[in-house]
């Protein structure tokens, strides 16, 4: 059987490059890419079902990141020789990558997703979780799994007063702020990290530098996406709305909600309205 292998390299401007490979593993997931940067390679699936189960009225989205012994040229040890639970790091990078897709989904596709990712070859320099957004996304954007994307996760450092896109194990012990950054083209979606004390015009500079290097992504999945042949997404129908109702309750309701939203309101100085609602809640539960 021939392999129809479609490779797009993104340059990160400094002499790095980050490969994204399809059509050679996995191939009866509804997609899958192999992502590259150095030693780092990370294998992404994403299967979804054709129809939702009946009564679900939202995404049951899975995501799971795993760091095989294997990656290391390394069995795991111990009577069972096999791979143990997921570690603490590996289900943080699972929810950073689950944050960063989760809205990107028609809000009425409720089939059962699956999201995995796998490392499959590691570099001791190269941290393979910033890579894990953008396999993600490239997985999904080479299948027909209904998508808003694509999006893409990076980490911006400023090491030495430069800032720096996904920089190595060694060069983080000198940066002075640290973030993963995640977003689509137009929006960013997602920002995680810490820093020493910044001003908000050098936290805005590198939320800025990184979604330059996310909007070179996405190009790059757009790209693949029309390469592969994978623009037209399937067809689905897993909930019955009613439009005209959808409409009336937003002119209804949408002007006041904003006008409350958009009041100023001491936090020490709760309303009476804010204590009623807190006790409905808690009553509820």
């Amino acid at each position: 059987m021939s392999l129809n292998v479609i490779k797009k390299v993104i340059d990160l401007g400094d002499g790095r490059t980050i490969e994204i490979e399809t059509g050679k593993l996995a191939k009866q997931a509804d997609g899958s890419v192999v992502i590259k940067m150095g030693d780092t390679m990370l294998l992404a699936t994403v299967v979804s079902s054709l129809e939702a189960k009946e009564g679900v009225d939202f995404l049951p989205l899975s995501v799971d990141y795993q760091e095989k012994y294997a990656a290391t040229g390394r069995i795991p040890g111990g009577f069972l020789r096999r791979e143990a639970r997921l570690s603490d790091y590996e289900v943080l990078i699972s929810r950073l990558v689950d944050r960063a897709l989760r809205p990107m989904f028609p809000e009425d596709y409720h089939a059962d997703t699956q999201v995995m990712i796998t490392l499959i070859s590691a570099d001791k320099d190269i941290m393979p979780d910033c890579l894990a957004g953008l396999a993600a996304s490239a997985a999904l954007s080479v299948s027909n799994i209904p998508f808003n994307g694509p999006i893409s996760e990076v980490r911006v450092a400023k090491i030495d007063g430069q800032l720096v896109i996904n920089p190595t194990l060694s060069q983080l012990a000198n940066a002075t702020l640290e973030f993963i950054v995640a977003g689509s083209e137009h929006d960013i979606n997602m920002v995680e990290g810490e820093s020493k004390e910044i001003q908000e015009e050098e936290l805005v500079e590198a939320i800025k530098f990184a979604h330059t290097a996310i909007k070179i992504q996405c190009l790059a999945q757009k790209e693949l996406t029309i390469e592969v042949g994978k623009t037209e997404k399937r067809v689905y129908s897993h909930e019955n709305s009613n439009e005209d109702l959808k409409k009336a309750i937003y002119a209804a309701t949408y002007e006041q909600v904003y006008a409350i939203a958009g009041s100023a309101s001491a936090k020490d100085e709760p309303s009476s309205n804010t204590r009623l609602r807190i006790a409905s809640y808690s009553t509820s539960w």
